[in-house]
């Protein structure tokens, strides 16, 4: 039996609401072949810990990666570990954000230069840099292979790095299956500019998009950025049609599964100083389409998924067995068994906190520790109830419910199921104590 191909294609800070015809009409063409997943989550809204959940199947605080600038542990092998030995070729393309270490008495930093091979997740081929965003802007910057040869690129960066997937395409060996990861930087801000960089000649063009309700009642910057926000993902989506052109002309589309999600959302500074970092619908429901294998016949699937869910199901995509390790759902599997349905989705935050929450299908329950950020721990013994959202009456998340008398018995119900969802990822039961005060937003 011929091996399947595998292209999981990754954008950076992508809110789930922008995937429409507007904007994004290759990726909803490729939804109407596959499965939409109107209600997915990411499991940790931080770039390098998405990041390193995906590589590894376990949870941030499981790995190790709980914040930004730690690297991918040894002891965990990677995606490309497995599908190495399952006798596929790898590639990594684009933004790793695995390599260099913040933490004390490691110090490799390689946020600019060339990544040292042992750190690259056993990738056999790699066209990229460790921090995209620190070797490039908008347009033109510069990446390195996989031998740490610096390779500049002109042009926006979204098309350059897709160009490098195209050329894998071209000059990979046509006897074994691939699985190539291309992990754009876009539509994520530009951090030494403090702006989103859209691709120039369609900015204009979405200048009257209309804002997110989510957005719209709160204090941010999405007035001002959220044009280039949009023109970055529909120039993303422009590539995304180069790459399916690609594989057409190649003669293997059909034997091709492509998977589009983002690590995580954009809330525009409406809820805490920066982009995300927070429990909110805007942070952390991110789009997931997946066309091929049984991922078929343009439904829409609307029951919960995690960011976590991926590493088993690209394994289960290609035929490897899951480790036992692995904290996600199979969701090739979980489609035809209503057992594994999810009935939560549990996030853990970093940075701006150190916070933990869940998602059900109609609420999202937020604790968080007494620090002012997260930076001070990544890990509590005792947490304050933060936020409480009822979804159902109000999706757009305007009303804190967590001292409302009226949900005390759904807080302690979310209670319940949050300890449960921490202790399943090998965190030890904290106490759980009432909000000290009423929180914002």
């Amino acid at each position: 039996m011929k091996q399947t191909n595998i292209i999981f294609y990754f954008t950076d800070q992508q809110r789930w609401d922008t995937v429409n015809e507007a904007v994004m009409p290759n990726v909803c063409s490729l939804a109407e072949e596959g499965v939409w997943f109107e209600n997915n989550f990411t499991c940790q809204p931080v770039c390098g810990p998405a990041r390193a959940c995906l590589q590894t199947g376990v949870y941030a605080t499981q790995c190790g990666c709980y914040w930004n600038g730690i690297a991918l542990p040894n002891d965990r092998p990677s995606l490309a570990h497995y599908f190495n030995n399952a006798g596929y070729q790898t590639a990594y393309i684009g933004k790793w954000h695995l390599a260099s270490d913040r933490l004390p008495n490691i110090g490799l930093h390689c946020e600019k230069t060339a990544i040292p091979k042992d750190r690259l997740g056993e990738y056999q081929y790699f066209r990229g840099a460790d921090v995209l965003e620190f070797t490039s802007h908008g347009y033109d910057g510069y990446v390195f292979d996989e031998n740490g040869n610096r390779l500049d690129f002109k042009g926006y960066r979204a098309d350059c790095i897709n160009d490098y997937a195209l050329e894998y395409l071209d000059n990979y060996d046509r006897s074994k299956p691939f699985f190539m990861f291309v992990s754009q930087l876009e539509p994520h801000h530009q951090n030494d500019r403090h702006t989103y960089e859209g691709y120039k000649p369609t900015i204009e063009k979405f200048k009257d998009y209309p804002i997110p309700p989510d957005l719209s009642f709160l204090q941010g910057d999405y007035n001002e950025m959220y044009p280039d926000y949009i023109s970055a993902i529909n120039r993303i989506d422009y590539n995304i049609g180069k790459l399916v052109n690609k594989l057409k002309e190649l003669d293997i589309y059909d034997n091709t599964v492509i998977v589009f999600t983002s690590d995580h959302g954009s809330h525009f500074k409406t809820r805490n100083p920066e982009y995300k970092r927070s429990c909110h619908e805007s942070s952390t429901h991110t789009p997931l389409i997946i066309k091929g294998g049984v991922f078929n016949g343009g439904k829409r699937e609307k029951r919960l998924s995690s960011l976590i869910d991926l590493p088993p199901t690209l394994l289960s995509l290609a035929g490897i067995p899951i480790p036992n390790s692995y904290m996600g759902v199979d969701l090739a599997r979980q489609r035809d068994n209503t057992e594994n349905k999810r009935d939560c989705v549990f996030i853990q935050i970093s940075e701006a906190s150190n916070s933990r929450a869940i998602r059900t299908e109609r609420y999202k329950y937020e604790v968080r520790d007494a620090a002012l950020t997260g930076y001070a721990h990544h890990k509590s013994r005792v947490y304050f109830e933060n936020y409480l959202y009822d979804l159902e009456k109000d999706p757009n998340e305007k009303n804190n419910l967590i001292k409302n008398s009226k949900y005390s018995s759904v807080r302690r119900e979310m209670k319940k199921i949050l300890l449960e969802q921490m202790e399943l990822a090998q965190e030890k039961k904290p106490v759980i104590l009432p909000a000290v005060t009423t929180r914002r937003k």
